[in-house]
């Protein structure tokens, strides 16, 4: 027989119920709000919503509309800091030249470029922990560098070769040639003549060798995207399921370990030198991995470093500057009279490139326009830090700066939106050594950003910038160019903050007719 009083104590033990719901409800509303204004990213302002949920939209925007975001930002709080929201955090923007020179000359043990640059491509998931061991880059920074006039003819007999191949154009007619897939191959073969050499197996012209090392610059975006969709906890399972970097990996190594193999071979047999040592990428990384003790494996995932270094940057900013040409063929005839002059008094070498302003203003102007991305420096803080103007970072926050405004700033660069190439040429006049050095194509200031800044600024520029120019020295002197429809640039690719040209775009290529004037 049922208690007349169970039903109203069954009542009051529910509405308790909802009540000690309610209660912990609140405090943990309470506690997550004091929670989100104590944290200093609070604080800062945000490009799009900033509340939990809703900044989802921002970071879905951030995917499709970088560009829109930045300049958003930049109108509204130009010289100080922002947020945006990305799907897997939240990234700080600097602007203004003060906060753009602080974040480049920030210490690592502040603001790691390593960490930033490591977790933009996901490094540690795309090529495993090797990457935490960065002694390539001192090898690209002081070696390669140091013997830039050295392999020039290397390169320069490279790009020839690789033109006459890749674009086979006549004189009497217009050859349409898809140009991504092209300026690729013979930025991979030039780099590559310094990065393995031409030994006797021909690495450097071996056709699997030089798709693997361009798959690999290609995988490393694709996968380093697909991952930062995901949150942190996701991460590792995501790598797994996305592995085209490992695979590329696989297939190099059968092929660089027999060439290390041979190498220290004749190390141990000859000590420091013997004849026809090569001068290439691969021995310094070698002779550097011996004294380190490192195994050979490390060393092909730095080739791979370095392929992906030198492909990818290259290959956009030289395709970048082949559409400006195509599109604004009356800087054809300026640029061939230079290089024609200088290479007829001169010949072919690392000083007389060096010598053709035109042509690095040209490619200068190119990539303040369009450098393949719209945010560079990126750092990730180690530890709490706070700015000059105040604002906290805590640890683990990713930063960047904001390239595409501080390339179209014009209080530092008079009607910035226009093609202008011989701009920083003209820079570079009346005003001594200081100021010509000022405005070269490898130099960083808070102006141009493109390769980076401060003691971390892009150790392979100066290689870098003597192959696009002797690519487009070669270029001008032997053929003329156009787009099927006059002046018509294709539309550049946009994904979160990538930059890229157009890849299936084709240039119209005619051999430059020999009774017009000497090819060089």
């Amino acid at each position: 027989m049922t208690s007349p009083d169970a039903a109203p104590s069954s009542s009051r033990s529910a509405d308790d119920s909802w009540q000690l719901f309610a209660a912990f409800a609140a405090v943990f509303l309470v506690a997550y709000l004091v929670r989100r204004r104590s944290n200093p990213l609070h604080s800062i302002p945000t490009i799009g919503p900033s509340a939990p949920i809703l900044s989802w939209l921002g970071a879905f925007r951030y995917v499709y509309d970088t560009e829109g975001m930045l300049r958003e930002g930049y109108k509204k709080f130009d010289g100080t800091i922002f947020k945006i929201s990305m799907l897997d955090g939240w990234l700080l923007v600097f602007t203004g030249p003060k906060l753009i020179d602080e974040l480049r000359r920030s210490p690592d043990d502040e603001l790691s470029s390593m960490e930033g640059s490591t977790q933009v491509l996901q490094l540690r998931y795309t090529l495993g922990p090797g990457i935490d061991d960065q002694f390539h880059v001192a090898v690209v920074r002081d070696k390669l560098t140091r013997n830039l006039a050295a392999v020039f003819p290397d390169v320069l007999d490279e790009v020839q070769a690789a033109f006459r191949e890749y674009v086979p154009a006549e004189e009497d007619q217009w050859t349409a040639v898809t140009v991504w897939p092209v300026v690729q191959k013979i930025i991979a073969r030039a780099s590559n003549r310094v990065i393995v050499g031409l030994p006797r197996c021909e690495t450097g012209r071996d056709t699997e060798y030089l798709d693997v090392a361009i798959k690999f610059t290609n995988d490393v975006f694709v996968s380093s995207f697909v991952i930062n969709l995901f949150p942190d906890f996701l991460k590792p399972l995501i790598a797994k399921a996305v592995p085209m970097v490992a695979k590329n990996k696989q297939i190099l190594t059968p092929m660089v370990v027999p060439m290390l193999q041979e190498r220290q071979r004749l190390m141990d047999e000859h000590g420091e030198s013997w004849d026809d040592k090569p001068r290439d990428m691969l021995q310094w990384l070698l002779e550097e991995a011996r004294a380190k003790g490192t195994a050979f494996d490390n060393v092909v995932e730095k080739v791979l470093l370095v392929n992906f270094g030198a492909i990818h940057t290259s290959s956009g900013a030289f395709t970048h500057a082949l559409y400006n040409l195509a599109a604004y063929t009356q800087y054809m005839e300026p640029l061939r009279e230079e290089v024609e002059n200088i290479v007829a008094e001169e010949g072919w070498s690392k000083a007389s490139i060096g010598k053709m302003r035109k042509l690095d203003s040209f490619l200068k102007e190119s990539m303040r326009l369009a450098d393949g991305s719209l945010l560079n420096i990126f750092r990730k803080a180690m530890k709490d830090v706070t700015l000059s103007d105040g604002t906290r970072i805590p640890k683990g926050t990713l930063v960047a700066a904001a390239a595409i405004t501080a390339h179209s700033d014009d209080t530092r660069y008079p009607d910035p939106a226009v093609f202008d190439p011989f701009r920083f040429a003209r820079m570079r006049e009346g005003g001594g050594l200081e100021e010509a050095t000022r405005h070269q194509l490898v130099n960083t200031s808070v102006d141009f950003i493109t390769f980076g800044g401060g003691k971390h600024a892009c150790p392979g520029r100066f290689f870098a910038a003597n192959e696009l120019k002797t690519m487009m020295a070669h270029l001008v002197l032997n053929y003329d160019v156009k787009f099927a429809e006059e002046g018509k640039r294709p539309t550049n690719v946009r994904f979160g903050p990538a930059d890229l040209p157009s890849h299936n775009a084709q240039v119209l290529f005619r051999k430059r007719r020999r009774g017009a004037s000497p090819v060089v």
